[in-house]
């Protein structure tokens, strides 16, 4: 029995390891370091590109859970990011350079994983002749070449949408005499940076964002961004007062120096555990580099920072899953192959890692003679799943989140919602397992 990954991000990782672990042999294909996309600069497996974040650790919260069931199903990349975590509040983030390097260590020592550095560029390449399966796991940055043989085999061309990634700021170079060392609400230690602005300077700043060059779009490219992760400036346009209440909202936070709520607050995330460097939380950005220079200097604490990345776009690549998949994530027009991760329709380092995990679970059982099932709808995994086979006029890349699982029965109050999901979702799942694992 013997598998074939075309991409080794967090999806292909997982979907490989979940293979072997199974007895199932397997090739994974990666083109770094003989190619890179716009966004990747490591020859590291897993790489991380837009933040270090895998979001909120609450396990009343869809992706707290969903980290949850992979954790029970042997996820590899929770494991790695538990081992390599970094102060994030209630959050899970990762000193991102030592989880892929262990990524990589742990893929380069299984003995049924193959890893082969060269690029595919098409599904009816020669080295994918005569595999039990092939896995398309190549993210949302697929190379052009491979994207176009896609739209090929599908019928249709690729959708996609731009994701932006956001500035890290050298530590050294952040003002702490104006900014401050709080988590919202006192909850815990205090892990973010946060740089207070008065009304006065928040209004400028965001009459500077929306006035800022931008990089442009390529001439056959269109601006289409997912509405979870839309570039700062984007945000801006929409209203003066939004990223007030938005990422830049200063509720819970006061700053010790004047002992009041500022009137907007900038938090600033440890991007490593040596907390050498900070992530601009909510900043993703389009704005050329010179323009992220200028504007983002005008921050209170970060008018001499010093950036370690500057912001960028990229292309995100996915097809229209309801029509071109099977719920097993099978491409109709391709029977054998199969879609994990974001190129599926799925948004999110958590999301793709959790739908490569499951595809790797349910090939190792069809390759073994024995059928593994999705999970049920009511869990986090399996809501997640239900989506790329619901239909919709405009099929748009989605987090994990309560609103893809079956609507609780009866009626309850807002503050409950929550924890009745949660604790449905919990029993949904711990079903699942004990009929199918």
């Amino acid at each position: 029995m013997r598998v074939g990954i075309v991409g080794a991000g967090l999806a292909g990782c997982e979907c490989a390891m979940a293979l072997a672990r199974c007895g199932v042999d397997v090739v994974l294909f990666e083109m770094k370091p003989r190619g890179f996309s716009p966004a990747h600069t490591s020859e590291d497996l897993a790489e991380l590109v837009c933040s270090n974040s895998f979001r909120s650790d609450d396990p009343e919260s869809a992706v707290g859970l969903l980290k949850l069931e992979m954790a029970e199903a042997g996820s590899l990349v929770m494991a790695v990011a538990r081992q390599t975590a970094v102060p994030a509040g209630k959050a899970l983030a990762v000193d991102r350079g030592l989880f892929s390097a262990e990524i990589t260590a742990r893929i380069q020592a299984e003995p049924r994983i193959r890893l082969e550095r060269r690029e595919i560029q098409t599904l009816d390449d020669p080295d994918l002749a005569g595999l039990d399966a092939v896995v398309l796991a190549a993210g949302p940055l697929a190379s052009d070449a491979l994207a176009r043989d896609l739209a090929r085999v599908v019928g249709h061309d690729s959708l996609y949408f731009y994701d932006a990634i956001a500035p890290i700021v050298d530590a050294a170079s952040i003002d702490l005499s104006v900014a401050f060392r709080a988590s919202r609400y006192e909850d815990g230690p205090g892990d973010y940076l946060n740089c207070p602005m008065d009304e006065t300077q928040y209004r400028r700043f965001v009459a500077d964002l929306v006035a800022a060059d931008k990089v442009k779009p390529r001439e056959f490219e269109t601006h289409l961004h997912f509405e979870g992760c839309l570039p700062i400036e984007t945000m801006a346009e929409r209203g003066e007062m939004t990223l007030a209440f938005g990422p830049l909202k200063p509720v819970g936070l006061t700053d010790p120096k004047t002992g009041r709520r500022p009137f907007a607050v900038i938090q600033l995330r440890p991007e490593n555990s040596a907390r050498t460097m900070y992530n601009m939380v909510g900043f993703q950005t389009k704005l050329t580099y010179p323009e992220q220079l200028r504007v983002f200097r005008t921050i209170p604490g970060l008018e001499h920072a010093e950036f370690v990345r500057l912001g960028s776009i990229h292309r995100n690549t996915f097809v229209d899953a309801p029509k071109t998949l099977s719920p097993c994530l099978e491409l109709l027009a391709r029977p054998g192959t199969y879609l994990a991760g974001q190129i599926t329709g799925v948004e999110g380092y958590v999301e793709s890692a959790a739908c490569g995990l499951w595809l790797g679970l349910h090939l190792a059982a069809r390759l073994h003679g024995r059928h593994l099932p999705p999970p049920p709808p009511e869990s986090a995994m399996g809501a997640l799943l239900a989506h790329l086979h619901t239909d919709a006029k405009h099929f748009q890349p989605m987090n994990v989140n309560f609103g893809l699982s079956p609507a609780l029965t009866g009626r309850h109050k807002k503050v409950e919602r929550k924890a009745l999901y949660a604790s449905r979702a919990r029993d949904a799942w711990a079903r699942w397992r004990e009929e199918n694992v």
